[in-house]
């Protein structure tokens, strides 16, 4: 799945993405720690894994987006 990198604290290596439809979801420390990345800023995309529907999604990893 595709989303937009939305906040991001390097400190505690959590934040939130947007999902195309506008939805933001919060990712914690293991996903981001999992994607191998070092910094995301605000406007990058990313590709993320998500585990979970509705209220118990969350995501399971973060990584930037290739083509």
């Amino acid at each position: 799945m595709q989303a937009t990198s939305y906040t991001y604290d390097p400190e505690t290596r959590t934040g939130s993405v947007l999902l195309d439809d506008g939805t933001p979801v919060e990712f914690d420390a293991p996903a981001f720690d999992a994607g191998g990345l070092r910094l995301l800023r605000p406007g990058q995309r990313v590709r993320i894994e998500v585990s979970g529907k509705g209220a118990d999604r969350r995501i399971t990893l973060v990584t930037l987006q290739t083509f």
